[in-house]
């Protein structure tokens, strides 16, 4: 409670006339979120890696968020903000680790939910800041860095006696939600490619009931349940009725893809985990 109070006096603080505006939080997008362009799509995607698969495995969210600079705050304080907004760990658990660095301000910090505070002490986060991350980020190896900096982390994490990892696909009926976007890749070359063709040598009607056989048969493949499977095959037949008896038109247009978004998103999100004071920061 104390923490999040000072939180709200910073905002406050930063809001006042002739402060000095305070450093805008990202969006919390993915596991590794890299502003300062340090880290290149392989190295981030390598580092995604790692943490998503140890989030599956145990539960626990690490995070990393290279910024420029976190002026006119300590890092301290801009650590708190981000993990106050981010909600890293899990919600009641609290098991939520932050690797900050900002590379301009040569600083970094460890922030640790309170979940971790028992493995993850302020002693060992100090040690692995100034063991293991600011001698690599001292010879330029800011990716090693990182990555062995993770790889400890992780390490004292797994120690850790955690809730496990809670299944979540009892939220996702069917499998649909998992297949979605191969579904309607599938979909689509059956109805307006494949269904083309074949309308043209058969009729509207027949052709649309070959490509609804056809959708219902992948669909079965792709997805475990036979009821939706059926479905989609039935949803498939009317569209390609449907679009023969239009001329072989295309979906109405709507300018834009399916999906909506970057790309980057990921789904990823903060669990509502809570932190406590832990950890450490250090320079180089």
């Amino acid at each position: 409670m104390l923490r999040r109070l000072i939180v709200v006096l910073l905002f406050c603080l930063g809001s006042l006339p002739g402060a000095q505006a305070l450093q805008a939080i990202p969006a919390l997008t993915a596991h590794v979120i890299d502003q300062t362009a340090t880290l290149s799509t392989e190295e981030r995607g390598r580092l995604e890696s790692k943490l998503a698969i140890f989030e599956a495995q145990k539960g626990a969210q690490i995070a990393v968020l290279l910024v420029q600079s976190v002026q006119p705050e300590a890092i301290e304080q801009y650590s708190m903000r981000v993990f106050e907004t981010w909600g890293l760990g899990r919600k009641g658990v609290d098991d939520g680790v932050l690797l900050l660095i900002a590379k301009q301000d040569k600083k970094l910090r460890i922030e640790v939910g309170y979940g971790l505070e028992g493995a993850l002490n302020d002693a060992t986060a100090k040690r692995i800041i100034s063991e293991t991350i600011t001698p690599r980020f001292k010879q330029g190896a800011f990716y090693g860095g990182v990555d062995a900096g993770l790889d400890a982390l992780i390490n004292v994490v797994h120690g850790e006696t955690l809730p496990p990892p809670r299944v979540v696909a009892e939220s996702k009926p069917f499998d649909v939600a998992d297949n979605f976007e191969t579904l309607m890749v599938i979909g689509f070359i059956l109805v307006f490619v494949v269904g083309g063709f074949l309308r043209a040598i058969f009729g509207n009607f027949l052709g649309a009931g070959i490509i609804g056989g056809l959708a219902g048969v992948i669909a079965s493949f792709i997805i475990s349940s036979t009821l939706v499977a059926i479905l989609i095959a039935v949803i498939a037949f009317f569209f390609s009725l449907f679009a023969g008896s239009s001329g072989g038109g295309a979906w109405p247009s709507s300018g834009g893809s399916w999906g909506g978004g970057s790309g980057d998103s990921g789904g990823f999100s903060g669990g509502g985990g809570s932190f406590g004071g832990g950890g450490a920061s250090g320079d180089w």
